[in-house]
């Protein structure tokens, strides 16, 4: 008998999304040194052209491209070397034909100077003559102003992940800080009376809490922030006042465990108590985290997830991470490659099926094989390199089939 009333992850996540439609992180303006993995939470455009004068790619000097055509080593072009740039200052110098100005890599190029020619193709013959000994190009060895970024123009769209590189972007446009969410907080709990933390002595019979852990990495990956972390006893009390503190603290609760129909898990009966719609997920066709609820409690969402380490993440990267995401307007291509299958397998139709897999690299390619395993191993996840989805229509998968596969 099926205690659960199933939904489709694609559902799961339209209903959460529908019954916090008013949830909105708020945002905060950061150093852009202390902005790294942040989300920008504005739209930046660019203030100025970048670079904002056109500027030489190399060492070389400032002429006329047409004053170099022909000229090789045996008939070199010959013109008189007018002066030079110096890094750091504006040039107030033009360039007419038969001139040439010494240009460093980066400098400014004197108005009417067209290319540069780098210094290995030339030869000084005294201090004001300079012979060319390689034609050049309209534009060679040029930077022209705002050929990096146009002033006005969308430089970051808000949603983007600061990277190293954006930092660097930001610093150009002379953004010393910038918008960004404020991190989502969430509070954690395991749930059961054999789960113990990892300073208490085991116990046999007793486990050490799994999920909290690997939870909190998620969470930190993700943007997040872990403002709690407890372990609650299989006591609707108990449970209910560390739910209690849970939503006073935190923008999402997390309860690791506690989600199925057994007669001591008072996971629903907890989330209902509270002010709110209550539990309106309870049970996805999703293999492994079946038994998964999701509800709200005083104005904010609580997860009941599967006590299971691999279906425990799971569902927090199929639900959590999917609702963080869209409310922070994230938009990024998860980490994958296309692999080829090595291994004939079949799925459980009508579910949607996550199923771990090991890659292999054979020359240019990517072999996958299936990383078969119960869903409480945590070892699972350790010994896998990602995962394929298999739609709830499909029965299996074909050797020599090609997937793709989200990393982990």
């Amino acid at each position: 008998m099926d205690f659960f009333n199933v939904v489709t992850v694609e559902n799961a996540r339209e209903m959460i999304l529908d019954n916090f439609k008013e949830f909105k992180l708020e945002l905060e303006d950061v150093d852009i040194l202390e902005s790294l993995d942040r989300v920008l939470g504005e739209d930046i455009y660019s203030p100025i052209d970048v670079p904002e004068f056109n500027r030489s790619t190399m060492d070389g000097y400032a002429i006329f491209s047409s004053d170099s055509h022909g000229a090789s080593d045996s008939i070199p072009s010959v013109l008189d070397i007018a002066g030079e740039v110096h890094m750091g200052e504006s040039c107030q110098m033009d360039i007419v034909s038969g001139k040439a100005v010494y240009v460093p890599t980066g400098g400014m190029i004197p108005a009417g100077a067209d290319g540069v020619i780098m210094i290995e193709n030339t030869e000084k013959l005294d201090e004001k003559t300079l012979l060319l000994n390689k034609p050049i190009s309209s534009g060679e060895n040029i930077v022209y102003r705002g050929d990096d970024i146009r002033k006005g123009k969308l430089v970051l769209e808000k949603g983007k992940k600061i990277s190293p590189e954006i930092m660097g972007v930001l610093g150009a446009l002379g953004r010393g800080k910038v918008k960004v969410y404020k991190r989502p907080k969430f509070f954690i709990i395991s749930t059961g009376d054999e789960i113990i933390d990892m300073d208490e002595d085991l116990k046999l019979g007793q486990v050490r809490d799994i999920n909290a852990y690997t939870l909190f990495g998620e969470i930190k990956k993700l943007g997040g922030q872990v403002v709690g972390k407890t372990i609650a006893k299989d006591d609707f009390n108990i449970l209910r006042s560390e739910v209690e503190k849970g939503l006073s603290l935190s923008d999402i609760v997390l309860i690791s465990g506690g989600s199925s129909v057994g007669t001591r898990d008072f996971t629903k009966d907890v989330i209902d108590s509270f002010e709110g719609k209550g539990v309106f997920v309870h049970g996805l066709s999703i293999k492994p985290g079946k038994p998964t609820i999701v509800g709200e409690g005083n104005g904010k969402l609580i997860f009941g997830l599967p006590g299971h380490p691999v279906s425990s993440i799971i569902i927090f990267k199929a639900l959590v991470e999917n609702f963080v995401k869209e409310k922070m307007n994230i938009k990024e291509i998860h980490p994958q490659v296309r692999a080829t299958m090595d291994f004939n397998f079949p799925s459980s139709s009508g579910k949607l099926t996550y199923q771990m897999v090991n890659l292999r690299k054979d020359g240019e390619n990517y072999f996958a094989s299936p990383n078969f395993g119960k869903s409480s191993m945590i070892s699972l996840l350790k010994n896998s390199d990602g995962y394929i989805l298999l739609k709830k229509e499909e029965e299996g998968i074909y050797k020599g089939e090609e997937r793709v596969v989200f990393l982990i």
